[in-house]
């Protein structure tokens, strides 16, 4: 049975049949555990059909697996469902966390279990959502819904009493910008009378959407202004520590970077590409001076959850500067390091997740000399680390270098000595993770080490661990089975068309000497050298 016509929609709603499935469920013993993972690990597989089905030759910036219904007539509104070499992957990668994140709070979620999962699978709904619409609004209802889940997951499971706080101060941060998107998304539907996000990146191409250059620039603000406090772009990082030091570890595996990366790839670049490349030399410079501050806000850290808070405003930072660099390398890289930051970012919120369990505390200053208690956990904190940090042969090395290579050939202005200031990130990035394994397991003996003696990982713990390990390996190898799709969204993204009369050529291969084909040929070869 051929189900590619409704696969899209299978995923994004498999979590929100797993929802009430469990609020029927009786809330005693594992029963909320065993039910969703289940559910989770249905999901997941049913994700793996996009990519073995996914059809890598077919032309670049075409959208598969699509289901297109009227939905509303008017205003008009469509079922519009569909991925591309750009979203692909993250859906997968979304089902690929979900069961890992149940695993990780088999033992640490131990009260009011059916709330936390019930939210956590709808959660899963909502990314599922986002990433796969190609209706603005029908974007737009899971973009909200994603807000809900992870604020009563944080309101409620966060592990101090400023949880609330810190819960209001996400919601304020995304729901306000969010509400200002909303009043972009009604003014194209106003200029244009259609939400499908198809057409409204082929009106793009051609100056159709509008010729008020003064309001255009406005909705594009409105546009990039909400995506950029999701992501988070400095200076707008202030819901990120608290968030992330409340949050549990399965919320905060998909809090920061996706969403809104994802975003601006395919609304702001879409559908106001010319605004994009002229606010290019500002995010490229946000960009650099998130990596560095990032990291230099890290090193001054004791406690091990804002270390790694400050850690992922570095490396989504790193991808803000590539995708603005508008170079297929840069574009390419930004996306596969998005890939790379929820892979090594979830291996290591469920490593602080465990040594937590055991010590009930993040300070690094109570802990140390743990290497030969805990000869596994050192030996997945070593593999995380290298990963972070960009050890060639391992994931994030093949992000990083793209992102680096791309911004150095941009013409954006003044890429280069951005490019150079970013790249010090990455001696300040090895400095701090290694200088955290340094203090955890090789430092003197802090006194909840010598207190509290506790067991290595649990199969459990394993089971969670060794399929990240795997893929820090396998996307550091064998890099082009992930870049096949991805560099034929890189190849549309970085050559949108900027012209002052309607476009003659294809955006996929304007403003460009070399055709696509070539273009893809030569970044495949760069990556698998690497």
């Amino acid at each position: 049975m051929n189900i590619d016509h409704s696969i899209l929609t299978i995923i994004t709603f498999i979590p929100l049949a797993g929802a009430i499935l469990l609020a029927f469920l009786p809330d005693r013993g594992k029963v909320m555990q065993w039910a969703a993972l289940a559910v989770t690990l249905v999901t997941f597989i049913a994700t793996l059909h996009l990519p073995v089905h996914y059809n890598y030759s077919a032309a670049s910036g075409s959208f598969q697996f699509e289901q297109n219904i009227s939905w509303i007539a008017s205003p008009a509104i469509r079922y519009h469902l569909g991925v591309d070499g750009l979203s692909m992957w993250l859906v997968v990668l979304t089902g690929f966390l979900a069961p890992l994140g149940v695993l990780i709070s088999w033992r640490a979620i131990d009260t009011r279990k059916k709330l936390f999962y019930i939210q956590f699978l709808l959660l899963q709904v909502a990314m599922f959502g986002v990433f796969v619409s190609l209706d603005l609004f029908l974007y737009y209802g899971f973009w909200e819904l994603s807000l809900v889940p992870m604020v009563v997951l944080i309101a409620v499971f966060g592990r101090t009493e400023n949880r609330r706080k810190a819960a209001l101060k996400y919601f304020l941060y995304t729901f306000i910008p969010s509400a200002i998107l909303l009043v972009g998304m009604l003014w194209v539907y106003a200029q244009t009378g259609t939400f499908d996000v198809p057409t409204l990146i082929q009106l793009a191409a051609t100056h159709g959407i509008s010729t008020n250059s003064a309001a255009l620039w406005l909705a594009s603000l409105a546009f990039l202004g909400a995506f950029a406090v999701k992501v988070p772009v400095f200076p707008l990082h202030g819901w990120l520590s608290d968030a992330v030091f409340e949050a549990p570890t399965a919320a905060v595996m998909v809090l920061a970077g996706k969403l809104g990366l994802y975003s601006i790839l395919r609304f702001s670049f879409g559908i106001f590409p010319e605004q994009s490349r002229h606010i290019a030399p500002l995010l490229i410079a946000l960009g650099a001076i998130g990596v560095v501050y990032g990291a230099l806000i890290a090193l001054v850290q004791d406690d091990m959850k804002r270390l790694a808070a400050f850690a992922t405003l570095g490396h989504v930072s790193l991808v803000v500067l590539g995708i603005f660099s508008f170079t297929i390398a840069g574009i390419d890289g930004g996306i596969y390091a998005t890939l790379n930051e929820g892979i090594g970012g979830a291996a290591l919120f469920i490593l602080l997740g465990a040594l937590y369990e055991r010590y009930s505390t993040y300070n690094m200053r109570e802990l140390g000399g743990l290497a030969q208690k805990l000869p596994w956990m050192v030996t997945f904190y070593v593999i995380t680390a290298l990963s972070v940090v960009g050890l060639p042969m391992l994931n994030g090395f093949v992000g990083e270098f793209l992102v680096l290579s791309g911004s150095m050939q941009s013409e954006i202005l003044h890429h280069t000595g951005w490019t150079v200031l970013a790249t010090t990130g990455v001696i300040l990035t090895a400095s701090y993770m290694l200088w955290m394994i340094q203090r955890i397991f090789y430092g003197d003996l802090g006194h909840k080490s010598t207190m509290k003696p506790a067991a290595d990982l649990n199969l459990r713990e394993h089971l969670t661990l060794w399929p990240l390990a795997i893929l820090m390996l396998a996307m550091g190898v064998v890099s082009p089975f992930w870049m096949r799709a991805i560099d034929g969204a890189g190849v549309v993204l970085a050559q949108q068309p900027v012209q002052t009369a309607p476009a003659t050529t294809s955006p996929s291969v304007a403003a460009t000497s070399a055709s696509p084909q070539t273009v893809i040929a030569s970044t495949l070869d760069r990556t698998e050298a690497r």
